[in-house]
């Protein structure tokens, strides 16, 4: 039986066993996913495990996805464009990194019929996720920028210059509003409402505060499992043929039962 982890500081709330077992039903493949919560110091022992066999292959998340890419032997060159590591394979005696984020995101603003191509799209938050939302803007043909608190280069704005920005595409690539801090927005309601298109990467709860100003239901579940779905085809060696979009349902159901059942 092969064995994959998710790699990350803490886990307790994340869904990516549920939606990796769902696709291992889909592809017919006998493994399992378990979350492996780790510390910094104990990454390269862990990327050895790899080596050694114990484990088929990990994904990363928060806050890893740059520190890991130090004790890989490869990175390709999407995910070094984007300087940020989500998936690692082990192929050919060689640790393999890839950004599979990238995929996802831009699976998603396709699926919703984005319009990027020479618009203005700015992205909250300067994290590991936000570089594989950048580039898949950029490569949709948007001119993008990053909005922080602290600019510190010519592509990043603050908070405030925002506001007298126009705004064609606006994603939040920040944890603000993410459950249990439910009523929180990272931006003023008179911001979102004037963007017109409003994603957020962001799915629990459901709606956030800001999708909610925006009236959109862009969140993060169809990222969040395209980007599973392209880690299990760099795993398996084999594409995902079935439906996207029915996976996504499914998975939606089954993450919406288990947030109710841990509410009441």
């Amino acid at each position: 039986m092969k064995k994959y982890a998710l790699l990350g500081e803490k886990l307790s709330h994340s869904h990516s066993p549920l939606i990796h077992n769902e696709i291992f039903k889909d592809l017919n493949i006998d493994a399992t996913y378990i979350k492996l919560e780790c510390k910094k110091d104990e990454l390269k022992g862990i990327i050895d495990d790899l080596k050694a066999g114990i484990y088929n292959g990990f994904n990363v998340t928060i806050p890893y996805k740059k520190e890991v890419m130090q004790y890989l032997d490869e990175i390709d060159p999407n995910a070094k464009a984007i300087g940020a590591v989500n998936t690692i394979a082990y192929k050919d005696g060689k640790v393999i990194g890839y950004n599979t984020d990238y995929f996802g995101f831009k699976n998603e603003l396709i699926f919703f019929n984005v319009l990027c191509k020479n618009k203005d799209a700015y992205i909250l938050g300067t994290g590991g996720a936000s570089l594989a939302v950048y580039k898949a803007l950029i490569d949709l043909g948007a001119n993008v920028y990053f909005v922080s608190r602290n600019p510190k280069d010519d592509k990043t704005i603050s908070y405030e210059e925002l506001g007298n920005r126009n705004i064609d595409i606006l994603v939040n690539a920040t944890p603000v509003g993410m459950y249990p801090n439910v009523d929180a927005s990272p931006v003023e309601k008179n911001i979102a409402k004037k963007a017109k298109y409003v994603l957020d990467l962001i799915f629990n709860p459901k709606i956030t505060k800001i999708l909610e100003y925006a009236s959109s239901k862009m969140n993060g579940m169809y990222m969040l499992v395209g980007q599973a779905i392209k880690a299990e085809e760099i795993w398996q060696e084999k594409e995902y043929n079935k439906s996207i979009e029915e996976l996504v349902k499914r998975i939606e159901m089954m993450v919406w039962t288990l947030l109710e059942d841990y509410l009441e």
